[in-house]
């Protein structure tokens, strides 16, 4: 198993949230799409921050402690059609139990207490970015970018010329959009 870090939360051009886990000893990266409450509670963990009412993972935790528990360790197991799964490792006195969860959840959990985040060695294989790679993914997409920039000028000089402001103004407003992201 290969030991990871959080490496950031990023926000994806369709608005899909996601967090990057990157390699303790290494440099490659593995980025995981999660859901937009996942992320903020993973957001509330990393910057300490406590909410004045439990959310669903501290309660969590509440749970587990009550119940004379604690999470040891989070691993990210599985990759299948696209979908991460994870472990997480309970301890209570000498036994240790593998909970089934989704990654989001169990690295909200980890980062509230300072656990260990692990990838199984296939998943890293299957998922994961060296720093060369996602420099050559972030070049396409700059590319990408500019191509559709060009593409929606073209086509808002058109709207104008055919004076059809209201398409002018919503293809105005996509490449404002479009720079901003740049």
């Amino acid at each position: 198993m290969i030991e990871v870090k959080i490496n950031g939360l990023f926000l994806t051009q369709s608005q899909a949230s996601g967090v990057i886990l990157k390699e303790v000893d290494g440099d490659k990266t593995l980025p995981i799409i999660i859901g937009e409450f996942e992320a903020q509670s993973i957001a509330l963990g990393l910057e300490n921050i406590q909410p004045p009412r439990p959310i669903t993972h501290d309660l969590m935790l509440n749970l587990l402690n009550t119940l004379e528990s604690k999470v040891e360790r989070v691993i990210i197991s599985d990759l299948r059609n696209n979908t991460y799964y994870a472990i997480i490792q309970v301890r209570r006195k000498s036994k240790v139990y593998e909970v089934d969860a989704r990654p989001s959840d169990a690295i909200a959990l980890a980062v509230r207490q300072n656990i260990r985040i692990f990838v199984e060695e296939e998943v890293m294989r299957k998922g994961a970015y060296s720093a060369d790679e996602l420099q050559d993914i972030e070049d396409r997409q700059i590319d990408t970018n500019q191509d559709r920039l060009e593409r929606l000028k073209k086509e808002l000089q058109e709207a104008v010329e055919k004076e059809d402001y209201e398409r002018a103004a919503q293809l105005r407003d996509d490449i404002k959009k479009l720079e901003s992201r740049q």
